[in-house]
């Protein structure tokens, strides 16, 4: 190795030893979306989310529909009804359910049908206490319709 090299490599070598490590913010368990029928506009994602420390889902995005929400299913009065959220809590060492019936992701504007058994892309929008978001990528395999709530 040429001398004139080494203090560049050694330099290099520093910073990389320095940088922080990232790691994931929320563990994702049995991450999943319904398979949809032809012309079907839209589908729910679901998963187990635990966060390390306090934050917020406030967004999430996939290539495979045009846009995501956040979604809430809640009785009012003897009707159940579905709508977008701003946030979901997300409280340090709390598995919240993302599933069928409750909480979950839409999927909307889906870009062609999701098959039984193929891979959707979904990135995660995380926001803290001081107001810093930060992003987590999952993978979540599509399940039949009839797939029950876990």
């Amino acid at each position: 190795m040429r001398r004139d090299r080494f203090p560049v490599l050694l330099l290099a070598a520093a910073l990389l030893c320095a940088a922080p490590v990232v790691s994931a913010q929320v563990k994702v368990d049995a991450p999943w979306v319904r398979a949809t029928v032809a012309r079907q506009p839209a589908t729910g994602a679901f998963m187990r989310l635990t966060a390390a420390r306090d934050l917020r889902l406030v967004d999430a995005r996939s290539p495979a529909a045009e846009h995501v929400e956040v979604h809430e299913m809640a009785m009012q009065g003897q009707t159940m009804r579905m709508r977008q959220i701003a946030a979901l809590a997300l409280p340090k060492d709390r598995a919240v359910a993302l599933a069928p019936g409750g909480y979950h992701l839409m999927l909307i504007g889906l870009k062609q049908p999701l098959r039984v058994g193929a891979k959707v892309s979904l990135t995660l929008v995380l926001e803290d206490a001081a107001g810093k978001r930060s992003e987590q990528d999952v993978q979540a395999e599509v399940r039949p319709l009839a797939t029950p709530a876990s």
